[in-house]
């Protein structure tokens, strides 16, 4: 078979994925086992892998799932334990204080405090965070699942203290070689790493000024009584403030401090520009905007976790401050979790898994219950039991709701993660060929010659599409982008810097992240709805990236130490 059927061949799951659960708006549930066993097919045919290969890649999925699982399930509970606790009823007085214009509270709740969380912690945790508290406030889940998905856009490369770029990059990249030749021409790899993280940056920052003006123009015309366009875009000016209250101290903070602390930095310093801009009305419109009655939604915006959220009766009310201070402490505790190395240490020691999986070499998985997002969403849960003063019985009731609304989402991840360990893993094959992301890389790059650079965002997406992930799309994708450029004479760190872009905007539409917001507010069974709703905003940042890139290459004739001295 040539190289390029085979390529052709390497897509067919994802465009099976894409036509089921767009196309035919079948429930992932019943999408992703038929794609998981299509690919499985693929990976012993075409691709010559071992069945044990094959069997290892999805029991390593499978420990990757009880990971994601454990996410969700922590971040259900926060919810869960915050309604029972009078909480909720608490935070939704303290937005009325701030603005009761539904257009402002996604810019606070999912935009900038969806940043911060990217920014500490990573692992798709906005979403499972932002999008049950939006819910909590009074959105319709649909509306808070794709509100959720689309933070997953511009701190994404800065997520989890900069994991994408110092795990997916470096490690993506021939560190040893480059460091070698860089030297031969009197610069460094911290030097070439610097560049590379900058300019990621400045696309982002760039790209990212737009992205609150876009989350509420879909959430007006979506689910907004008069389905209008107009009633998001009216709020461009306050929009596109937010947008640059994130966008320029983020972009400062990625030139001048590194890869650890954009996102995180982006988002305080936001918030504590925009929280009291919008008190005092400046740049808002007279007409407060807010959704139709709830009774008068479709059911398909309808989560299970929306129809319980009610206030609990006779509950003693809480200050907001207090209610607040469960999420104030999860934002202490994943930054101090990833920054300290003694604590990282001491909560990573607690791990479970199994390496080199039916003696598969480089076939490996393993859950680190108290360092993952989860374990520190249940520590937070702990401790507000306490700080709430709530009852046994209580708690009780939250665990068992959290409990239930998990199970759902597992049946799905089961099928979805290990396909993507497959494709990932699809690389050490009895043919040679290289992996399957790859060979679509490949394929895309061969297409289309020169103008490459303007689709290198969008085979970056392609990876965290398949993936999920920023850093894994980084891992597998970072030297095939910076050897093609090489091939085309351009510079090899801004080619990567258009990967790491476009890796992050791809995870507005990976599927186990849509899975995996959708469980966390009972919405399971509407994955291609939020995928529909998501493709535009995530085809609105791949081709500015794009455009960003190829703009750099030829019209700038942007350059790097071994293309100048090349």
């Amino acid at each position: 078979m040539s190289q390029t059927l085979l390529s052709i061949l390497a897509f067919v799951p994802l465009i099976l994925a894409g036509v089921l659960l767009i196309g035919f708006r079948w429930p992932a549930k019943y999408a992703m086992p038929v794609v998981f066993f299509l690919t499985a097919i693929i990976g012993l045919t075409a691709w010559d892998m071992s069945l044990v290969r094959v069997v290892a890649s999805s029991l390593q999925g499978l420990i990757l799932t009880a990971a994601i699982l454990w996410i969700i399930f922590g971040a259900i509970l926060l919810l869960n334990t915050l309604k029972h606790s009078g909480g909720i009823s608490a935070i939704r007085r303290g937005f009325s204080g701030i603005s009761p214009d539904r257009r402002v509270q996604a810019l606070i709740v999912a935009w900038l405090f969806g940043c911060f969380i990217e920014g500490a912690s990573g692992f798709g945790t906005p979403a499972a965070v932002a999008a049950p508290l939006l819910v909590a406030l009074g959105f319709p889940a649909l509306a808070a699942v794709v509100l959720g998905m689309m933070v997953q856009s511009t701190p994404v490369s800065f997520g989890a203290v900069g994991t994408p770029m110092l795990v997916g990059v470096v490690g993506g990249l021939d560190k040893t070689g480059m460091t070698a030749q860089l030297a031969t021409v009197g610069s460094s790899w911290d030097i070439f790493f610097q560049m590379i993280v900058s300019r990621v940056v400045i696309m982002h920052g760039v790209i990212g000024i737009l992205m609150p003006l876009f989350m509420l123009a879909i959430m007006t015309r979506f689910f907004g009584k008069n389905q209008s366009w107009k009633e998001g875009l009216q709020m461009a000016p306050f929009a596109i403030f937010t947008g640059l209250a994130f966008s320029l101290p983020y972009m400062a903070a990625g030139v001048f401090l590194g890869p650890e602390f954009p996102s995180m930095i982006g988002a305080l310093v936001g918030l504590s520009i925009v929280i009291p801009a919008a008190k005092a009305g400046f740049l808002l419109p007279k007409q407060t905007w807010d959704f139709a009655d709830a009774k008068d939604w479709p059911a398909e915006w309808m989560g299970k976790i929306e129809m319980k959220i009610e206030d609990i009766a006779g509950k003693t009310p809480i200050s907001v401050p207090m209610a607040w201070a469960p999420y104030l402490l999860l934002a202490v505790f994943l930054v101090a979790s990833r920054v300290f190395p003694e604590l990282k240490a001491a909560l990573s020691a607690v791990s479970f898994g199994w390496s080199d999986i039916l003696g598969e070499t480089g076939v490996s998985g393993s859950i680190q219950p108290l360092f993952l997002p989860g374990g520190i969403l249940c520590i937070v849960v702990l401790v507000t039991f306490f700080l709430h003063r709530m009852r046994a019985s209580e708690m009780a009731a939250a665990i068992g709701e959290s409990s239930r609304t998990l199970l759902g989402a597992g049946f799905v991840l089961i099928f979805t993660i290990p396909m993507v360990r497959i494709l990932i893993n699809s690389g050490v094959n009895g043919s040679d060929l290289v992996s399957m992301p790859v060979a679509m890389a490949q394929l895309v790059a061969d297409s289309v010659g020169g103008i490459y650079p303007l689709f290198a965002p969008a085979v970056g997406g392609l990876g965290a599409f398949i993936a999920g992930s920023n850093t894994v799309s980084n891992l597998m994708l970072s030297q095939f982008q910076y050897n093609a450029a090489g091939l085309l004479g351009v510079s090899g760190a801004m080619m990567v810097a258009a990967q790491s872009v476009g890796a992050a905007a791809g995870n507005m539409i990976a599927i186990h992240n849509v899975v995996a917001a959708s469980a966390t507010v009972g919405l399971l069974g509407r994955e291609g709805i939020t995928l529909r709703k998501t493709m535009l905003p995530t085809l609105y940042y791949l081709l500015a990236a794009g455009s960003l890139t190829l703009i750099a290459m030829y019209g700038m004739a942007i350059s790097d130490p071994l293309l100048a001295a090349g």
